[in-house]
C-alpha cells in the first residue's frame, strides 16, 4: 500500500474520531496538537484504525505511540507484512 494511501485513510479516521473535518495529520503531530485527544478518544482512534486497516495492535503498541508518524510507520509495517 502506498504511503499516500495510508496517510489519506488515517486522516479520514482522525477526522471521524475527533469530529473535525479540518484535521490534517502530520508525522510530528501528538495528542496535544488535537483538541479532544485524551485517553478515551485514543482508544477510539486505535480501534478505528484497526478496523480501517484490518490490523491489530497489542496493548503495549496501542499506548506506546508518541507521534502520528510512529503510528503511521506501525500501520505500514502491519499492512505490508
Amino acid at each position: 500500500m502506498a504511503q499516500n494511501d495510508v496517510v489519506a485513510r488515517m486522516n479520514n479516521v482522525f477526522r471521524e474520531v475527533f469530529d473535525n473535518p479540518e484535521i490534517e495529520i502530520f508525522d510530528e503531530m501528538t495528542a496535544s496538537d488535537v483538541v479532544g485527544w485524551d485517553s478515551f478518544s485514543h482508544i477510539n482512534l486505535i480501534t478505528s484504525l484497526e478496523i480501517e486497516f484490518d490490523i491489530e495492535f497489542t496493548q503495549q503498541e496501542a499506548f506506546g505511540f508518541k507521534t502520528v508518524g510512529e503510528l503511521k510507520s506501525a500501520i505500514e509495517a502491519k499492512v505490508n507484512s
